[in-house]
């Protein structure tokens, strides 16, 4: 019996294969220096240690503090890595890495799709870290509801990471360009997701503006998981935010690489 080449069944499994192989290329520098990891959070820790402690008694924060801040923190940490991974992909286009690997027989699309399901991984090591270091803070925290919010993080991450890497490939001739638009939309998507600071309060222009951030949805998802409300609409539209974020990010991605 033939396999035809063009079977969509074959097509998948290169691509799957393809990922995978990329994937394990782009962890295995950081499973090698783990203490990357570590390093990354310090800004994080910083947060929690001087900014968590000034949110007590703010009104929208409700009686948990920790349990309102440490859900915005592990956000704030997908979006500060994965809006950054670009770049990676930068640097390895400067040093001709990358042209090297447009040669390969891998398929290009794979080359997108394994460095942004990649994210996934320092995501939930981070994050894991973080509720670690909260918990003798006073965090209280549903472990299923814990678990699920890492895995939709890392789903809102593989997204961004994608988004990042096309940014890099559209601004290779002018890499200058890739830090302008990640911090003029970084910190804007932050301040208007409720990461820090209770946005109820929030004069009407910018709540229109914080009804069509994404990330904002992923954060009050994140509060309601940890709180072990599964049951909560804001699981079901932070759900529906990260898959689509994803799903836009690696169609971008996919069709810039190409």
């Amino acid at each position: 019996m033939t396999i035809a080449l063009d079977d969509p069944a074959v097509v998948r499994g290169n691509i799957v294969r393809d990922s995978a192989i990329v994937m394990g290329r782009e962890l295995r520098p950081m499973l090698r220096d783990p203490v990357s990891i570590i390093f990354s959070l310090i800004q994080p820790l910083i947060l929690l240690a001087l900014f968590g402690p000034l949110l007590k008694g703010v009104p929208g924060t409700g009686d948990g503090v920790w349990n309102w801040f440490i859900p915005g923190v592990l956000v704030m940490i997908a979006i500060f890595g994965t809006t950054m991974t670009g770049s990676n992909l930068l640097l390895e286009m400067q040093q001709g890495s990358h042209e090297r690997m447009l040669v390969t027989p891998l398929r290009r699309s794979s080359l997108l799709i394994g460095r942004a399901c990649k994210e996934m991984v320092p995501l939930a090591a981070q994050a894991i870290l973080i509720i670690l270091v909260a918990l003798p803070l006073g965090l209280d925290v549903n472990a299923a509801g814990a678990a699920v919010g890492i895995v939709l993080l890392g789903v809102f991450g593989v997204g961004l990471g994608a988004l990042s890497y096309a940014l890099a490939l559209a601004v290779r001739e002018q890499d200058w360009m890739f830090w302008v638009v990640q911090q003029t939309l970084m910190f804007p998507l932050l301040i208007l997701s409720g990461t820090m600071l209770p946005l109820d309060d929030a004069p009407g222009w910018m709540k229109v503006l914080v009804n069509i951030n994404p990330l904002g949805y992923v954060v009050d998802a994140e509060r309601a998981l940890f709180a072990g409300d599964f049951a909560s609409g804001s699981v079901l539209a932070g759900v529906v935010a990260a898959v689509t974020v994803a799903i836009v990010g690696i169609g971008v991605g996919v069709r810039a690489v190409k």
